[in-house]
């Protein structure tokens, strides 16, 4: 789950019109935290984001899978899926997604 301070830094910048976004490298990946809430995970160069039974089927939908932090292992983590790579590249949908990601984790107490 190795993660590239480049990538790290392209992710901050695309949100960095939206609030302040931080990093915490963990487990070979890193967190994305906004109001010290992990709304997303970044491994293997790929984001994923916080989902839940309000924005799941947008994922399916555009083709995302759930993370596997295992690559020899069948635990899925089916909380967290990928942000599709055209969502990435557009700051200003990047922030939607990344917003009702945090919303989820807002939620919870």
């Amino acid at each position: 789950m190795a993660i590239s301070n480049a990538f790290l830094v392209y992710i901050l910048d695309q949100l960095s019109a939206w609030r302040e976004v931080t990093t915490k490298r963990m487990f070979g990946g890193a967190g994305l935290f906004c109001d010290d809430k992990a709304f997303g995970l970044v491994a293997d160069d790929v984001v994923y984001m916080k989902v839940d039974d309000t924005n799941r089927d947008k994922y399916i939908e555009a083709g995302s899978s759930p993370l596997k932090p295992f690559e020899n292992k069948p635990t899925i983590l089916s909380s967290y899926y990928e942000l599709p790579p055209d969502i990435l590249e557009e700051p200003e949908e990047f922030v939607e997604w990344a917003e009702e990601s945090l919303a989820i984790q807002k939620k919870r107490k």
